[in-house]
């Protein structure tokens, strides 16, 4: 029986060589190689700024600092997400709006205007699985109302919106680099990126006690720092990302020509350029599914089961929450199957031919 793996982490001998470059540096904490990668990472995307961070939910934490969200404060953001998508306005006193999703599985646009309160300060759309939320209506509802919008750019690393990069659009960006994500730093980091000056030097300082300089803090910060084994590693991954991003749209595409009709697709706009850091299906049958892959060998997965309208630790908080349907509708039925730079056509092959075994067997 064939094994084929869920994801798999890029790893070659460029990688393992900048690590023990780094090990025989001295240098493991905020140097040349975060700088650098700093500098890649803000050239990629276009962006003055890429400040570097432990996680997403930690660079998006000081984010959320240096632009001053706050207690009764609301940010606009879909259920379908991972948690930590919320996670660090929770921990800002701020209040997540929820809103329903369209069929590419991100923020439906038609309905960002009717979440909008006078305690509305921003929207944060997920680029969901790879897929770029459709960020010029999302921009103009946030110019109209004077709002914000920060990407979560955290499964899009290189997808394109309509040309541009991801991460470049918004009044900033953040971007994750966890063992699964398109582009990993072998470990839990993550980064922001904006071109206001201010709010970068602000997360910069934050990160690392809130000070410019050694011994001199100027604000209470935290510790929340990146270093230089993940940033080496980060470093040889980002000049690979094209090249894994074209393997993950051909396994894509393949699963689209074998699957088409056996079971429900992922939706696609013509304007995105999508980098597949999931691919996912829907299927009535789900778990049983899921369970008859297992018994094959391939390993799937559900992204996410409970959408965060219906997680404790926000239903305990928060009353009147809305009924999302689109929401509460796909999560009985998504299923994610193997993708990842690596993953060849044979094994795309071989999940398509279980899961159609299975569709005429049911």
């Amino acid at each position: 029986m064939r094994r084929v793996p869920l994801s798999k982490p890029f790893i070659d001998g460029e990688i393992r060589q900048a690590i023990l470059d780094v090990l025989d540096s001295g240098r493991f904490i905020l140097g040349p190689q975060c700088q650098q990668f700093e500098r890649e990472l803000a050239r990629a995307a276009g962006r003055k700024h890429a400040v570097l961070s432990s996680s997403w939910t930690a660079a998006v934490f000081l984010l959320h600092q240096a632009m001053g969200l706050g207690a009764e404060d609301e940010v606009i953001v879909p259920a379908h997400t991972a948690f930590p998508s919320i996670e660090p306005m929770l921990h800002c006193g701020a209040r997540p709006a929820f809103v329903d999703i369209d069929d590419t599985f991100c923020i439906d646009p038609d309905l960002i205007e009717a979440a909008i309160t006078p305690r509305t300060v921003g929207i944060l759309p997920v680029h969901l699985y790879g897929h770029p939320a459709d960020l010029d209506r999302i921009v103009e509802i946030a110019r109209r109302h004077n709002l914000w919008v920060i990407e979560d750019c955290a499964q899009a690393h290189g997808a394109l919106y309509k040309g541009r990069p991801v991460g470049s659009i918004g009044t900033a960006a953040a971007f994750s680099f966890y063992p699964s994500k398109n582009l990993t730093v072998l470990g839990d980091g993550g980064c922001i990126l904006t071109d206001d000056d201010a709010a970068a030097e602000r997360v910069r300082m934050l990160r690392d006690h809130g000070r410019r300089t050694k011994y001199t803090h100027e604000v209470a910060g935290f510790n929340l720092r990146f270093n230089e084994i993940q940033a080496a590693a980060g470093r040889v991954g980002l000049r690979r990302l094209e090249q894994l991003n074209a393997a993950r749209r051909a396994a894509a595409a393949r699963y689209r020509a074998r699957l088409h009709g056996v079971v429900e697709l992922p939706g696609q706009r013509e304007w995105a350029l999508p980098v597949f850091h999931m691919f996912v299906i829907r299927s009535a049958r789900r778990d049983e599914l899921a369970h008859f892959l297992k018994q094959r060998g391939v390993e799937t997965g559900i992204h996410y089961p409970v959408p965060n309208h219906l997680q404790p630790a926000v239903t305990a908080k928060y009353r009147g929450l809305p009924a999302l349907p689109r929401t509460e509708q796909i999560v009985r039925e998504i299923l994610s199957l193997p993708i990842h730079g690596q993953i060849g056509l044979d094994e795309v092959d071989y999940v398509s031919d279980c899961i159609i075994e299975f569709s005429r067997s049911n």
